[in-house]
This record gives structure tokens, sequence and C-alpha cells, in this order.
């Protein structure tokens, strides 16, 4: 089993088009799907952080996500900040309930081999520009919600993590997120969230026995990069 990551799929068949937002996202949704098809078995499992699908409601995000649906691997959701079809986990679970190899992380873990996946969206954390009183909220619930996450997981399983937001930046200042991720002692996270040159201030590498790893679209040409 390989597990591989792709964040921000930002999928759409209705009326947004990704490539206003540069030539390389011209047709990205036939990038991402033909890259999935040769790398991508029925044996393995493809995290997915956030920004899925740029629908408002669970119906158009159903008819966005089809074609993804199909493709190999079991897959494992987490919700992003555009992510406003996401109504809440249980009408999301059933909506996608006929698909029975796409999975959705709130509050919980899930189990494939000898991992345990964890996660939350995240959010913006205090050191970032512009972080303000309306924010602090937000991310402690955020920071609540990845640790029920986490005391859900098998102990005697590798923890593989997702955020949809950035953890950890490259100045390396510490998140509560990176203090939970250290304590339950987290093997790797992936994030994404980071477009064009953001790109280059989130922190990837390990630092006190956790791997960080960006997943965005864009950043990985479109094709799901292989973590495990």
């Amino acid at each position: 089993m390989n597990i591989f990551a792709i964040g921000d799929l930002h999928l759409s068949k209705h009326d947004k088009p990704m490539d206003i937002f540069g030539a390389e996202w011209k047709n990205h949704a036939e990038k991402i799907q033909t890259a999935w098809n040769n790398i991508v078995t029925n044996d393995d499992v493809v995290l997915i952080p956030g920004d899925i699908s740029w629908a408002m409601t669970l119906e158009n995000a159903l008819y966005d996500l089809s074609e993804i649906l199909s493709l190999p691997g079991e897959k494992i959701f987490i919700r992003g900040n555009h992510d406003y079809w996401w109504a809440s986990y249980n009408k999301v679970k059933n909506t996608f309930s006929k698909y029975k190899n796409v999975h959705f992380l709130q509050n919980n873990s899930i189990v494939f081999g000898e991992y345990s996946f964890v996660g939350t969206r995240g959010w913006l954390i205090p050191s970032c520009a512009g972080y303000c009183l309306s924010d602090e909220r937000v991310y402690k619930r955020e920071l609540i919600r990845l640790e029920m996450s986490l005391q859900t997981a098998q102990e005697n399983k590798t923890k593989i993590a997702m955020l949809h937001f950035p953890p950890l930046f490259d100045d390396q200042v510490i998140s509560g997120f990176v203090e939970l991720l250290e304590k339950y002692e987290v093997d790797t996270v992936v994030y994404a969230h980071l477009h064009g040159k953001s790109c280059k201030l989130g922190f990837e590498g390990e630092r006190n026995g956790v791997k960080y790893m960006l997943c965005s679209a864009d950043y990985i040409d479109f094709q799901p990069i292989r973590i495990i």
C-alpha cells in the first residue's frame, strides 16, 4: 500500500474556471485525473486535505467530484476553507455513501493497514500577519477538533495527519497544532492552502520527529505525491 496526497483540487464543472489564477491551471482537472490513473492503484490511499470543490451545495459537489471519486484508491477528505458544500459530517457522509472508497475526517480517525489517519481543517495561526480576535475563536476550535481526532487514533498505528491550513511556516514559530502533532507523536503531516509564491512560506521537512509536506495541487504539478 502506497500513501499519496494532493490538496486544493478546486474542482468546478459550473462557473469557476481556475486558469484565471494562472496558465498552469488550464484543464487542471484532466491533468489530475491522468496523473492519478498513472500512479495510483486500488490498493493505495490518497489524502485530499481540503478545498476540494467550489460547489455551494452537496448536490453540486457530488457532480464536481464524480470523476475523481471513480479513480483508483481509497480517498480521505478533510474540509478546506472554500468547501462551502460541506454542511455537516453526517450529511456529507450520507450523500457520498454509494462510494465505498471515500472517507471523511472530522473529529474521528480512519485506519488502513498499519496507519491511522487523523486531521482537521486548521486555521490561521497566531504568528500570521493579520491574525485577529475573530481568528482566535476558530483557531481554538480547530485545536480541539485536531485533538479529538488524535485521541481516536489507534496507539499501535503510525499516525498520518492532514490539515488544510499550514500548521507551521518556514519561520518555525510554533503553533498549537504543532504542539499537538508532537505530543501525539504524529509521523507525517500533509497540508495545502498555499499557492504560487506563498508556497515558499510553508515549512517542509522534519521538526522534532514530525515530517511536514505541502501538497497543494499546483505546487506538485497536479499529480499526487507519494508520502509513504
